[in-house]
């Protein structure tokens, strides 16, 4: 009888999620160890598609000793036309962005200090108007009319899709 070694799978309720989460102390050291590595990283925009990791680490070789070069790519495997540097030393980042608007395979490259993702910051996405069930944005209160619709206040009736033709009906 064979033995798995590993089994992905998805736990059925939400109380063995808790068995998979982190404890306090390890997320604030890991948040702390991004935080320190990406002092040491630059951002760098505008790479050229055909540009490969060690042609960008050339460019930045005399800011300082590069540590990774990662050139961000989308799920298809092409590249999304940025980089980001990661060095040995946080001094070498400052110098590092003397090198914005240097050319790179005939493109300019824009390069500047690389931020740290704040966990739970997304920015706000407006929610996009229902036209059947009324817009419910953020607006001051509109009192009710002196009527009221069939249907119910801000909805609107949907006409129903017509029948496709079916020969055995």
């Amino acid at each position: 009888m064979k033995q798995l070694l590993s089994v992905k799978c998805r736990p059925r309720s939400r109380k063995k999620w808790a068995l998979f989460k982190e404890d306090p102390a390890a997320a604030a050291a890991n948040q702390a160890n991004k935080e320190e590595v990406d002092s040491r990283s630059v951002f760098v925009g505008n790479v050229d598609y055909s540009c490969t990791p060690e042609e960008v680490q050339q460019h930045f070789q005399a800011c300082g000793t590069v540590n990774r070069v990662t050139i961000r790519t989308n799920k298809f495997g092409q590249p999304k036309g940025y980089a980001y540097v990661e060095f040995v030393e946080s001094e070498a980042v400052q110098e590092a962005l003397l090198l914005n608007e240097s050319e790179l395979h005939g493109r300019q490259l824009k390069v500047s200090a690389k931020r740290t993702n704040v966990p739970g910051m997304k920015p706000y996405r407006a929610r996009r108007p229902n036209l059947y069930m009324g817009f419910r944005g953020r607006a001051p209160f509109m009192p009710a009319p002196y009527f009221f619709p069939p249907f119910g206040y801000g909805k609107i009736p949907r006409a129903r899709a017509p029948m496709r033709y079916s020969p055995y009906f």
